[in-house]
């Protein structure tokens, strides 16, 4: 079996390589040159060095508004997505009636698409707003607690699911031992069942951060930016770059590198914290 598998393993793996090289490992290589040039197309590309990357911070602020306005929004989102979900699958890991039906309920904002959900909830919030004689676009606190309502409505079920496989792995002789040792519901919640799911913490933190650093859609959807750009992310501010700037379509690429490297960071800084945690069953 394993002579058979080292044999064809090859054949297999092809198709993949090839795919990978041509869709992803070629484009972010060529990306990353590009982001070195001027163009408007890739066969007139000029050299100009570093100046892409000084133009993205020296010739306008709104790069390091969109960044810290995304590095804001991601903080609250991560923290308030991931307490509830948890939250919500110690409820559903109590042997309630229903809960296979409060599960679905919950997971099915996930499998919405992200620009549909962006309208429906511009929708929702102008209907309240509007009452007030007023938009979600008329002050930039109204766009960023959107779009954390927004993000915590989509995402809170998915990580609920992971949080509930999590729990359900948590060894009852354990849960007994702390019992008889005295540990309240409290402190067993937190010496026993969150160490435990750790693996499961690490994952539904990298996914939020990661998805609400690259959050696009729902961002255009809800707000564009407006007002005045102050609810801009930086994927959003990317794109206008590089679509709605003649000329700056090397500056817009040099954002991308820029953000690229920023989410790889955080991602890899925030997986090796947790998973230092994490124990060893």
């Amino acid at each position: 079996m394993k002579r058979s598998i080292k044999k064809y393993f090859p054949i297999f793996l092809l198709p993949i390589t090839i795919a990978f090289l041509f869709a992803f490992a070629v484009p972010f290589l060529m990306g990353v040159g590009l982001s070195f040039t001027d163009f408007t197309t890739v066969s007139d590309a000029k050299w100009v060095g570093f100046q892409n990357y000084i133009d993205a911070f020296s010739s306008s602020n709104d790069f390091l508004h969109a960044l810290a306005f995304t590095a804001l929004f991601t903080v609250v989102s991560v923290i308030t997505v991931n307490v509830f979900s948890f939250i919500l699958a110690l409820l559903l890991t109590r042997g309630i009636r229903g809960t296979n039906l409060f599960r679905s309920v919950f997971f099915m904002p996930n499998l919405i698409g992200g620009i549909v959900l962006g309208y429906i909830w511009n929708l929702l919030i102008n209907a309240v707003l509007s009452s007030f004689g007023v938009d979600i676009t008329y002050k930039a606190e109204y766009g960023f607690w959107g779009l954390v309502i927004l993000t915590n409505w989509q995402l809170i079920g998915y990580m609920m699911v992971i949080y509930v496989a999590g729990l359900q792995n948590v060894p009852n002789d354990l849960i007994e031992a702390a019992q008889i040792d005295g540990a309240s519901p409290l402190k067993t919640l937190f010496s026993v069942k969150i160490p435990m799911v750790m693996p499961s913490i690490t994952i539904c933190m990298f996914l939020t951060l990661t998805n609400s650093f690259k959050m696009f859609d729902q961002n255009l959807a809800l707000t564009a930016g407006a007002p005045e750009r102050e609810t801009e992310m930086l994927a959003l501010n990317i794109y206008n770059t590089f679509y709605g700037r003649v000329g700056w379509q090397g500056v817009g690429q040099a954002k991308a590198v820029i953000f690229f490297i920023i989410v790889g960071i955080l991602a890899f800084l925030q997986l090796k914290i947790t998973s230092s945690k994490e124990v060893n069953a």
